[in-house]
């Protein structure tokens, strides 16, 4: 282990302001880890430098701080990669070797990196306890993960964890509910991030879309018409789309995947030695690979292949590095649901809206709605008076037409006539003059100092009702 390869990471962030998006909330600053994995290249988490407007990097031998870019980045499975060009910084730094295998259980390792309440390099032990999907909190992905009995806290998130003299992950995030346990992004992930990064600047992991339900019951398998040396599990849902859209569907059994044979658990044995969820396969492909699958359809097997899409939920994820798209008209404002959008209610999971939540829990994008549109704010205005309380809710339908998007949305209203009238999810339904509200429009943007009635990429223009190309 060289010490000399890991690095601290000060970054400067401001991130968008999703109650009111046309503007950004304050910059903040953090401080995180990382490692030297090329002359110059530093890997880090994604989330160490996200939405950061500034970043520096610091060695353990040199006081002064060296200016960084941001060379690529992963949000999907938390990883970063950064360029410094200084040519002292790569004088005073080594090249660490990355591992190419995943840990085995009760293989010692270290973690390494600048946790907050000191200036110097800390290394903390442990042991490699369990390797399997784990949900990453920054993306809200369930991805391969190696969780340690070592401690990764503040400062030290985003550094190498080494075993003896190879990298063997990126620590990223702990264990609430547990002391002293946290968990490391491991090396499939890593070496597919920095393939990925040689050819583009934002590496994303693809989703399959939809949701599976397991074949434990006997009685569910017969159902299936599946024999007693089948197994797999059930299409539950197709999500519009995404990589299964077309090419499998409800009531599907999925046999394998990529080559794996999948139980009737949803699991897989993964690189020969570890079980757990056959999702974990993803992780080892780009966005337009194809992957091949075996189904039972009615009784009959099916060789399928599937071309891999960026996931593509109903409610968007966690975004970063990202400017919200938002539409206002008579004082309403709208924006696609998002998680984004949640985290403004405090414990969102369990404060926010309940029809907020159930589109974030269970709905499935369809041909027909990509997006919820959701009402998020009234700015006030004789023209919407008595609508101030409906915000936190969502469109049904401007003027008898579904919204399928935000996109959509804007074009209904842009093309709306004289006469706009929108219906609630709670049932309420708003009546506007749009004539009366267009004239009213300029003085309401300047009274709460909004730039533009939309966002970059809405462009006004009239509605029509045809499905978009």
């Amino acid at each position: 282990m060289q010490k000399t390869s890991v690095v601290r990471i000060f970054a400067t962030a401001q991130e968008s302001d999703y109650e009111s998006p046309w503007q950004a909330t304050r910059p903040t600053s953090g401080t995180g880890s990382g490692v030297v994995v090329a002359p110059g290249m530093i890997l880090t988490g994604a989330h160490v430098v996200a939405d950061a407007t500034f970043i520096q990097v610091q060695t353990s031998t040199h006081p002064d701080k060296f200016i960084a870019r941001l060379a690529a980045v992963c949000h999907d499975s938390d990883l970063a990669l950064l360029e410094v060009e200084d040519e002292d910084f790569r004088g005073e730094t080594t090249v660490a070797a990355l591992g190419d295998q995943l840990p085995d259980l009760q293989d010692k390792v270290s973690v390494v990196g600048f946790p907050v309440g000191g200036e110097e390099v800390s290394v903390t032990e442990g042991v490699v306890s369990r390797i399997e999907l784990q949900r990453y909190a920054h993306s809200d992905r369930w991805l391969l993960a190696v969780t340690v009995d070592a401690a990764i806290n503040n400062g030290n998130s985003g550094g190498p964890v080494f075993l003896d003299d190879e990298v063997v992950g990126i620590a990223f995030q702990s264990l609430d509910d547990a002391e002293n346990i946290g968990e490391m992004v491991p090396t499939p992930l890593i070496q597919r991030f920095l393939e990925g990064a040689q050819t583009r600047v934002q590496v994303l992991v693809p989703g399959l879309g939809g949701t599976i339900q397991t074949l434990e019951n006997a009685s569910l398998r017969a159902a299936l018409k599946m024999d007693a040396g089948q197994t797999g599990v059930r299409i539950r849902t197709v999500a519009a789309g995404n990589s299964v859209d077309g090419v499998l569907q409800v009531d599907d059994v999925l046999m394998s995947f990529d080559g794996y044979d999948i139980a009737n658990n949803g699991t897989i044995r993964y690189d020969d030695n570890h079980r757990t969820g056959f999702l974990v396969l993803l992780g080892d492909h780009f966005v337009g690979d194809s992957v091949a699958a075996t189904v039972l359809r009615d009784g009959k097997e099916l060789s399928v292949t599937l071309v891999l899409k960026p996931l593509s939920p109903l409610v968007h994820r966690a975004r970063y590095d990202h400017v919200p798209s938002y539409f206002v008209f008579a004082g309403l404002v709208f924006q696609p649901l998002s998680v984004n959008f949640l985290r403004t209610w405090t414990d969102w999971w369990d404060t926010a809206p309940k029809e907020f939540l159930a589109h974030y829990y269970m709905g499935e994008p369809t041909a027909d709605r990509r997006e919820v549109v959701a009402l998020t704010q009234v700015l006030s205005d004789a023209v919407n008076v008595g609508y101030e309380d409906l915000y936190a809710e969502t469109i049904k339908s401007v003027n008898g037409s579904v919204p399928r998007d935000l996109t959509h949305f804007a074009e209904l209203v842009d093309g709306c006539g004289d006469h706009l009238e929108l219906r609630m999810s709670s049932g309420a339904l708003v009546v506007f003059d749009a004539a009366e509200a267009r004239a009213q429009q300029t003085e309401i943007l300047s009274r709460y100092r909004v730039p533009a009635d939309r966002s970059d990429g809405l462009a006004k223009g009239a509605s029509s009702d045809e499905p978009a190309q």
